[in-house]
């Protein structure tokens, strides 16, 4: 029976993890893919490596937390509690893949967990409280962060990063090698290349970050409860991230790449790196964080401080001009221009025609941001507490 069990148990682990796979891999390399520097299959390929990576060296750190920290008693992870917790993670994250919106993976897994410890009194409110905490904070961090980057350091960033694509593919294959290997198209140009090569770097970055974060939501139940032990169960779950980067994160990177925004090079550049870098830092200290809640304040922040550049930092406290963010306002810096002093900047030089979030995408993204973890957290805990087969 305790091998039945444990079979559903991985069974519905690698479900989640396909999931994880699906919600992450938009964020990532939907910057990417919509810029058409890489393919969705080559975005998949490096997202499962990297993931790996991180999932393997930091994210064991999450894995406790939410395996044996957040519950005071971590013998309520029984095979059958963590059977059910899994299900309400993968099936509240599979809502938000259908429809097509890049969840947040760690707020379902903790709340479906949460739910858990709330039905059976185990919950530990001082690890849920820090969580609590810092998912207030890093958004905050990342926005000042990306603001202040907007206002002082984009327009410099974007002389040396900013450039226009080529027609044609980026690279092409040379067979007259002994070893064909690929090199750049003829129409390429070096800063082009070094560009694209940034972008991808950022988000093998990010898929570093999203493996030291997200592997937890996969395994951290049945880890907790005993029945896996921590190697075995990161390659089923890295192996079942995999599958869901092949196959319905497909949908995630077509909204993250070209529904949600049209983020300049530079942008995206500056948010990857912010976002990675603070989800990182979360996971190492053991706290489960929410990429795409960062991402957008991130965005935000970065839209904003651009957007005051011809301001005074006077000025724009006292609110003497009204700013918009846009796509413009990131994007207004051409390469070779002489970069004008902020204060003296001519604000018609920030065109404000695009918005910087299509409203119908966003509308849909902020709905399945909220609704996602309600769903695992209710339907655990009203599981959890009313269903007598879970024993709790």
């Amino acid at each position: 029976m305790v091998t039945v069990l444990l079979l559903v148990g991985v069974l519905v682990a690698i479900f989640v993890g396909y999931n994880v796979g699906g919600a992450t891999t938009g964020p990532a390399f939907g910057p990417a893919v919509g810029a058409d520097a890489i393919s969705k299959s080559w975005a998949a390929a490096l997202m499962t490596v990297f993931f790996f990576i991180g999932a393997w060296t930091i994210g064991r750190r999450v894995v406790d937390t939410l395996g044996t920290e957040l519950v005071h008693d971590p013998g309520v992870f029984t095979l059958e509690a963590s059977i059910g917790v899994l299900f309400f993670i993968g099936l509240a994250l599979f809502v938000g893949n259908f429809f097509g919106v890049p969840a947040s993976t760690s707020m379902t897994a903790v709340g479906a967990i949460a739910g858990l410890g709330l039905a059976g009194e185990e919950l530990n409110w001082a690890v849920m409280g820090e969580i609590a905490i810092w998912w207030i904070v890093a958004p905050f961090i990342g926005f000042w962060v990306s603001l202040i980057i907007g206002r002082y350091f984009y327009a410099y960033l974007n002389q040396r990063v900013a450039m226009e694509r080529s027609v044609g593919p980026l690279l092409r294959v040379d067979r007259s090698r002994v070893i064909p290997v690929p090199v750049p198209s003829a129409t390429t140009s070096r800063r082009e290349l070094g560009g694209v090569t940034t972008v991808i770097a950022i988000g093998c970055l990010m898929a570093f970050s999203s493996g030291t974060s997200n592997i937890a939501n996969a395994i951290a139940p049945l880890v907790g409860s005993g029945a896996l032990e921590m190697n075995p169960a990161i390659v089923i779950g890295c192996l079942a991230v995999g599958i869901g980067t092949f196959t319905i994160a497909r949908r995630t990177l077509e909204t993250m790449g070209n529904d949600l925004t049209e983020l300049p090079l530079t942008a995206a550049i500056v948010v990857a790196t912010v976002s990675a870098t603070l989800v990182t830092f979360l996971s190492w200290i053991g706290i489960p964080a929410s990429f795409v809640v960062i991402a957008t304040m991130s965005i935000i922040g970065l839209g904003w401080g651009r957007a005051t550049r011809p301001l005074t930092v006077s000025e724009a406290v006292r609110g003497k001009q009204q700013t918009t963010v846009s796509v413009g306002a990131l994007a207004a810096d051409k390469v070779g221009e002489e970069l004008p002093p902020i204060g003296k900047e001519n604000p018609a030089t920030i065109p404000r025609a695009s918005d910087l979030f299509d409203p119908s995408t966003t509308a849909r993204i902020i709905l399945m941001q909220n609704l996602v973890p309600v769903i695992a957290t209710l339907g655990a805990y009203l599981t959890f507490r009313f269903v007598p087969i879970f024993g709790i």
